[in-house]
């Protein structure tokens, strides 16, 4: 499951490349790996992105949060270490 999250984590700044900006992929990281954010309150953060109606997607975000806010305090600072690593990239940088 850690290497399912990790390669996740890592596939979304990729949208910087799409031309959205990281600004926004890193507030919805900053959520995800926020283990005082409820899996109830990041599905709020995230509805406006939701677009199915019968509740799959907001289910997997759920179980996804549930998953980061089961990991050690010390596992969440090294993915966010690993996000900003990323995030301060030359690459990265060109789309803020």
């Amino acid at each position: 499951m850690k290497l399912l999250t990790v390669l996740m984590l890592a596939a979304l700044p990729l949208f910087c490349y799409a031309g959205t900006g990281c600004k926004l992929v890193k507030e919805v990281i900053d959520w995800t790996i926020d283990g005082t954010l409820s899996p109830e309150a990041y599905v709020e953060h995230l509805a406006p992105y939701v677009a199915d109606d019968n509740g799959a997607t907001a289910q997997a975000l759920m179980t996804m949060k549930e998953c980061f806010n089961n990991q050690t305090a010390e596992t969440q600072a090294n993915i966010a270490v690993m996000m900003d690593t990323i995030y301060t990239s030359p690459q990265c940088k060109l789309f803020k």
